[in-house]
């Protein structure tokens, strides 16, 4: 082990087994926000047997392995790279109580169906927006400049025959998710799905970029994270892109952040282009996956990998999404 994981906040299988810990030791405000187990050559066997305590835990717990492909039982996130502790030690003392919170959801929403999922995770995140760390972010955070104007509708729609092609149209804003984006995508996502004569709907970005996520010039505009939640329930583009379902099929290319990688995921079928990248950096400002991506990636990469996405924050190249199912081809 080497001298930096030294510090971190290892958790011997032991201690538990001879009942030297208890949930007060563990989350926000302890010095256990997160736990790492070596679980590498054969350590800690014992495992399995306190997975149901380890779920409980109101924090990450992170497995070291061997392997990437493991998910030992009552674990989080698995991480096959010494390295990536370090990265996930950083996002969670930034943001503790959104770590806990982050994980948490991904426990609940395993096996509740996917429209269920979506409120839950629509309900943590509104917790998390009246919270101290997505507080903070905004305070330190210099607000962006509202980009300029730009011609023509948000979404633009084109039917040919029995395909309606959706494609995100602020290429200037490198197609952040705003709020007059995120209704054009309910009203054409919900044409795709009602329409019967519409056999495929494609969702596309223009521009060098798919999306880049949300739009952080709206960002905390609802003080009332209550009725922000209400909209969310409402006019919400995940829930639209689930309606759609077999029908859906995204092309993705460049940067794909935060809800540019979490509304596309709903899709029956993801292409993306070789340039393409993925990225969950919402930890980073005290907040969650909030545009259904809990839901989205944890439903096609299980949970597993999703936490270790959020938890540190790290991109990942259209190869490895290819490998992990995150998108079905890569395609030019």
């Amino acid at each position: 082990m080497s001298a930096s994981a030294e510090n971190l906040p290892w958790l011997d299988v032991a201690d538990i087994a001879a009942a030297r810990l208890s949930m007060d030791d563990f989350g926000p405000g302890t010095g256990r926000p997160w736990v790492a187990i070596d679980a590498r050559e054969g350590r800690d066997q014992d495992l399995p047997q306190h997975a149901p305590w380890l779920a409980t835990l109101p924090c990450p717990v992170v497995v070291l392995s061997g392997n990437d492909g493991d998910r030992p039982a009552g674990c989080d996130a698995v991480v096959d790279q010494p390295e990536l502790l370090t990265a996930i030690a950083a996002s969670v003392a930034a943001a503790p109580l959104a770590a806990m919170t982050f994980v948490q959801v991904l426990r609940i929403i395993e096996h509740l169906p996917s429209d269920e999922a979506l409120t839950a995770e629509s309900l943590a995140y509104g917790v998390l927006q009246s919270g101290p760390e997505f507080r903070a972010w905004r305070d330190r955070s210099a607000a962006p400049a509202a980009p300029a104007a730009e011609p023509g509708p948000a979404v633009i729609l084109e039917r040919k025959g029995d395909r309606l092609q959706l494609t995100l149209n602020r290429s200037s804003n490198r197609n952040a998710l705003s709020m007059d984006m995120r209704n054009a995508l309910v009203e054409a996502l919900d044409l795709g799905s009602l329409d019967h004569s519409i056999t495929e709907v494609t969702l596309r970005g223009a521009g060098k970029c798919f999306s880049v996520g949300g739009d952080l010039t709206e960002f905390g505009l609802l003080s009332d994270p209550a009725s922000a939640h209400w909209v969310r329930s409402l006019r919400s583009p995940a829930r639209s892109a689930l309606r759609c379902g077999p029908k859906l099929h995204a092309r993705v290319h460049g940067a794909c952040i935060g809800a540019g990688v979490e509304l596309p995921a709903f899709a029956h079928r993801v292409t993306a282009a070789a340039n393409s990248f993925f990225q969950l950096p919402e930890l980073k400002m005290g907040l969650l996956p909030g545009s259904g991506g809990c839901v989205s990636l944890s439903r096609r990469i299980g949970r597993h990998r999703t936490a270790l996405l959020g938890l540190t924050g790290r991109r990942i190249n259209a190869a490895t999404a290819l490998a992990w199912g995150l998108v079905d081809d890569i395609a030019d």
